[in-house]
């Protein structure tokens, strides 16, 4: 069988990363979420396992078996001039289709802890752990990161004021006492009403007024951000944000414009090096209209919160997150604990650095290797380059060692392409061939 270099460097139409091997052609308080679907089904179904009490037990991340796929292997048979190819010579070829290994995902949830809060609480804590087992589910190697009070008894007095805590039971936590588990981490933070945005950047650099034992400061939790996960942030409250959005996300550092603490970056400037690049926004908040972001929404007893939340609106709107009214109460929860889980399944991102697979027969050949990103339109044949330096806005692939190498690397414009091909809820894939000379540029 042998490959043809024309084949190469074209999108064929067409009719996830340990491999699974083919040869040639065989194959082994006054109280809904807006325009969601529900991927847990009726009352939440299929979001974790309940036992025979009732309760959600957290399964695990586990990867699934690949089903049996016929791999395209027609453009093994055709023979041409691209360099690095030997259009006089066949050679054998065997495939591999790549398994899909998705990124880390890390979800920061960041409650407001007023007394007006206490029914929205309480929605929170008997839903996020079928939240979490939703999001296991999808195999997805998820954090969820809690900033707010933690306290197991409510209403409780914190400086003369009445405040209301977040206690979340396991599984999902790590004991009957609100503690830390293997993927929930909670920093104890007074959140006012107006400051959510404001803690949140304060806390996270521990700056000057915001440092754990101080009124608005809590534990240290930048260490529990991992540098490689894609990052949702979801608050919850009935007031708006002093900090603009402008200012969360490119606030240079310095004086709170609105005390005299100090506010470390926004989170995306570029001191921060990419940690919340691609971060997407969630909100429950007190917003009233689809056409004027001004107007509040109002509670079945008529009274309304006290704002809009017009900040967290402008949030929303430019990072694409999903939003719910807090007027709507109970209702309004399910559907935006669905929508926000299957908001994280669907933008997390594949991992571009693709393990080298075991070949059925013969040693692996670097030399003797080439890539493919197969999607529902198009299939991309990737040339091989020297490195990262190498790689332009054409794309391509290279070995993590060139002396040893364990892993394939796709470039970033190759790695942009094989994201909007594969992953979760798309059907395409990567597949790596064995046997015949890399194609290089």
């Amino acid at each position: 069988m042998m490959i043809d270099p024309r084949a190469r460097g074209r999108r064929w139409p067409v009719a996830s990363l340990a491999f699974v091997a083919l040869a040639g052609a065989l194959v082994a308080t006054s109280c809904a979420a807006e325009g969601v679907a529900d991927p847990l089904g009726p009352a939440g179904s299929g979001a974790g396992t309940p036992d025979a009490g009732g309760d959600v037990t957290l399964d695990e991340p586990t990867a699934e078996a690949s089903p049996d796929t016929a791999l395209d292997t027609s453009f093994l048979d055709i023979a041409a001039d691209k360099p690095g190819w030997d259009p006089d010579a066949a050679c054998a070829a065997t495939a591999a289709e790549a398994e899909v290994i998705l990124k880390p995902v890390d979800i920061i949830w960041v409650v407001d802890n007023s007394a007006s809060m206490a029914p929205a609480i309480d929605e929170l804590t008997a839903g996020l752990n079928a939240f979490a087992a939703f999001i296991a589910s999808q195999n997805l190697d998820y954090r969820v990161i809690m900033l707010s009070y933690r306290s197991k008894t409510n209403p409780i007095t914190i400086n003369g004021g009445t405040r209301y805590g977040v206690c979340i039971p396991p599984p999902l936590a790590g004991d009957d006492n609100c503690g830390n588990g293997p993927r929930f981490f909670q920093s104890s933070i007074d959140i006012r009403s107006t400051q959510p945005l404001e803690q949140f950047l304060g806390t996270l650099d521990q700056t000057a007024g915001y440092t754990n034992g101080e009124a608005r400061g809590g534990e240290q939790w930048l260490g529990w951000l991992r540098p490689d996960a894609t990052k949702t942030i979801v608050v919850v409250t009935d007031d708006n944000s002093r900090l603009s959005a402008d200012q969360f996300e490119h606030f240079p550092g310095g004086q709170n414009p609105f005390n005299s603490l100090t506010l470390p970056p926004g989170i995306l400037d570029p001191s921060r090096g990419g940690l919340f690049d691609g971060y997407v926004f969630h909100a429950l908040y007190g917003w009233g209209s689809d056409i004027d972001p001004g107007v509040k929404c109002t509670y079945p007893d008529q009274t309304q919160p006290p704002s809009s939340g017009i900040t967290y609106t402008d949030l929303v709107t430019r990072t694409g997150g999903t939003r719910a009214k807090i007027c709507d109460c109970a209702s309004a929860w399910q559907p935006f604990f669905d929508a926000v889980a299957k908001a994280v399944a669907t933008t997390s991102e594949l991992a571009c650095e693709i393990p080298i697979p075991d070949q059925d027969a013969g040693a692996f050949d670097p030399k003797l290797v080439n890539v493919r990103i197969v999607g529902d339109a198009v299939t991309e044949e990737l040339f091989k380059v020297d490195g990262p330096s190498a790689c332009g806005p054409d794309g391509g692939w290279y070995y993590d060692d060139p002396a040893a190498p364990s892993s394939i690397v796709l470039c970033p414009v190759s790695c942009d392409l094989a994201r909007s091909q594969v992953g979760v809820g798309k059907t395409g894939r990567i597949e790596v061939l064995f046997g015949c000379d890399s194609w290089v540029k």
